[in-house]
Formats: C-alpha cells, sequence, structure tokens
C-alpha cells in the first residue's frame, strides 16, 4: 500500500533523479534535451538517398494533418507547410537530419509493427460474445506529479483508494475477476481481445452489422510485460520463432494454459468508443506505414523520422519518411520504433512478423 506520505517521498526522489538524469549528457553528441533526450548526431541530406526516391508528397500530407495537433517548436513549420508544394524542398529546407545513436555508440536498434484489429462482437453479454472490453472505471485514481512539480510533466502515478490509502490498481487477472465495471461490448475471441489491448485500437464488428471504432482511454498502471519473452523461458517457443500468429496459434492449442500466460501481462487497457479509426497519441487518425508510435522522451510527437528497415515479409527494404504519432508501454528505447501498419489481413500478418534491426533519423526544425 502507499500512504499519502510515502507518496511525497516518491515526488522527491523522482525530482533528485530528474535533476541527476539532465547532467550525465554523453558529450560527443550534439545537446538538443530541450526536444530530446537522445544520442543526436547531425548528418547531411546526402547521406539519405533513398530520401529523394520516397514518395515526399504523402509524408507532406500526413505531416500536415498530425500538424493539428503542433509541438510547440513545430508551429512555425507546420504553418509554412500549409501552402507548400514542393514537399521534397520544404523538408530539406526547414529540417536538419540527426541520426540517433544509443549509449554505446551503436546506430541500430529494435523496430516492431502494429495495426488496427477487427474483433466480431454485441453490445450484449451472450454465450457467444462474452469477453468484455471495459470502459475507464470509476474508481481508478491518478495523481498527476506535474501538478505540484511542472518538471515532473508525464509522470502519473496510477491506483485506488483503500480508506486513506493509494494502492496499486488491479492487475489483469484481478479485473477480469471483477462484474462492476462497465463494458462498451463484448467479443467472441479472448485471444483476439488481448491483441487489441498491445495495439491500443481496433474496430469490432457488431451483430446487427454496425462497426464501432474502440480507441485507447486508460490504463490500469501495471508495468507492460511481453508475454513474448515468457514463452521463450517456458520453452514454448523459440526466440526466433515469436510472432504474433505464432503465440495466438499456441494459446488456441493450449486453452488450459492461456490465462496463466495472459496474466504475465498485468497491464490492462481501458477503452472508449470513438467516431475515428485507429487513432495515436497525437489525437489524430494513424495513416498505415506512414505513422511510428515512439519513446517521446527520445523522439517528440509530431516530428518526421526517416526510417531504414526490412520487410519481413518481403525482404525488401523499407526507407520512408514516417511521422511520430503515437506511444506505447513497451516503445521504450533510444532507437526504438512501431511501425503503424494499417488496418486488415496484410497489416496484421506484416506487423505480426516485424522484428527487425532499424536506424532512425529524426528530423529537427533548422531554426
Amino acid at each position: 500500500m502507499i500512504s499519502f506520505r510515502k507518496i511525497h517521498f516518491i515526488i522527491i526522489f523522482l525530482v533528485v533523479s530528474f535533476l541527476i538524469s539532465g547532467c550525465t549528457k554523453n558529450l560527443q553528441y550534439q545537446d538538443f534535451k530541450h526536444i530530446s533526450q537522445g544520442n543526436l548526431k547531425k548528418v547531411e541530406w546526402s547521406e539519405l538517398k533513398e530520401f529523394q526516391t520516397d514518395n515526399l508528397d504523402e509524408a507532406l500530407m500526413v505531416f500536415k494533418k498530425d500538424c493539428m495537433n503542433p509541438q510547440s517548436s513545430l508551429v512555425n513549420i507546420c504553418n509554412l507547410s500549409k501552402d507548400v508544394n514542393d514537399s521534397k524542398s520544404f523538408f530539406i529546407n526547414n529540417f536538419q537530419p540527426y541520426k540517433l545513436y544509443d549509449n554505446t555508440n551503436n546506430d541500430i536498434g529494435l523496430i516492431t509493427g502494429y495495426y488496427e484489429p477487427l474483433l466480431y462482437g454485441s453490445r450484449v453479454k451472450t454465450d457467444k460474445y462474452k469477453y468484455p472490453i471495459y470502459k475507464t472505471p470509476n474508481d481508478l485514481v491518478i495523481v498527476d506529479f506535474s501538478l505540484i512539480y511542472p518538471q515532473l510533466q508525464g509522470n502519473l502515478l496510477k491506483g485506488k483508494l483503500l480508506g486513506n490509502k493509494v494502492v496499486p490498481y488491479d492487475t489483469r487477472e484481478e479485473i477480469e475477476k471483477r462484474d462492476d465495471l462497465e463494458a462498451i461490448c463484448y467479443v467472441d475471441d479472448k485471444i483476439k481481445l488481448f491483441f487489441l489491448h498491445v495495439q491500443g485500437s481496433g474496430r469490432v464488428q457488431l451483430d446487427s452489422g454496425e462497426i464501432i471504432n474502440i480507441s485507447y482511454d486508460n490504463q490500469n498502471g501495471r508495468q507492460y510485460s511481453s508475454i513474448g519473452k515468457k514463452f521463450i523461458t517456458e520453452g514454448y517457443l523459440r526466440k526466433e520463432e515469436v510472432s504474433l500468429q505464432t503465440i495466438e496459434q499456441w494459446l488456441f492449442q493450449n486453452q488450459s494454459k492461456m490465462d496463466d500466460m495472459l496474466n504475465v501481462n498485468e497491464s490492462y487497457i481501458f477503452f472508449q468508443e470513438s467516431n475515428q479509426s485507429a487513432t495515436g497519441s497525437l489525437g489524430v487518425e494513424l495513416v498505415g506505414k506512414r505513422n511510428i508510435a515512439v519513446d517521446r522522451s527520445v523522439i517528440p510527437l509530431g516530428y518526421p523520422v526517416f526510417l531504414k528497415t526490412n520487410n519481413p515479409l518481403t525482404n525488401e527494404k523499407i526507407n520512408r519518411l514516417v511521422i511520430a504519432a503515437d506511444t506505447g508501454g513497451a516503445i521504450k528505447g533510444e532507437i526504438r520504433a512501431d511501425y503503424f501498419c494499417g488496418f486488415g489481413e496484410d497489416a496484421e500478418k506484416l506487423a505480426g512478423a516485424m522484428k527487425e534491426r532499424g536506424e532512425l533519423y529524426l528530423l529537427l526544425p533548422k531554426q
């Protein structure tokens, strides 16, 4: 249990940690800590040969759309983009590319994929449609540290009240045993529901024929844990075998062990019904193969990023300008991105297999 006195101690600890971390910067990299905590090295546009052959008109269209909620340091450039016709000149004249490195001077990171799933459900719980998509519970308490310490922007404590104490909110296993939460609808597949939690948004086709959009609303405050790692440590799958498809197949064939495996991830997502399809953290609809989810401490939302990786299904190169528009509990690290593959079966196949090495170039405003 966490008392209010302990919360005060946690706040002090976080403030001290914040101040210390701000002083430990590797000086061989250019310092843009007001924008990014990443290790950045300036490169010339000539190094990005693939940039010249990308569909930059499409990239500019997505950049303009994501400018609906511009970051403060992008306001001027977002305004300039409104009347631009020459997309290539726009990016070259207004941005400078910087390559991302980790703390060991390595420039290779992990690129995964995500997609917008389609589930089948009903507004009413039945024998077929019995797995709930829950709204945010009324007893979820959120403590925002930045209201007291502005430098701790983004540090939230989520839990629930037990008497006069804040305790951690229920785990996935505990939530699924409750019967007092409000559901948007009920679906027929527990495995696909789990992956809806991982993806963060999706669509549900109701038994009436209506299709509704389901988007992220909140989370229970528990840390995300990859069940893929559990499959490896238990010896159920080899590391090179792990994908969305192989996990789904194993769970379907071993349903007596399903709950134990799914509950390894204590994180639980609460949803809301939305008028938009898959929507990222910018509050704007995502565009397949033009948006990525990022660690926003390294790559700020709304910024263009040149991505260099591979398509695991075709072995073709993926070299394209994308826009950072989303975040995720598992997307953490200096060189880390989750590539939004879109909606439908092809998107699911690509996202499920995506676990590639890649390079990232963050485009920063020249001014």
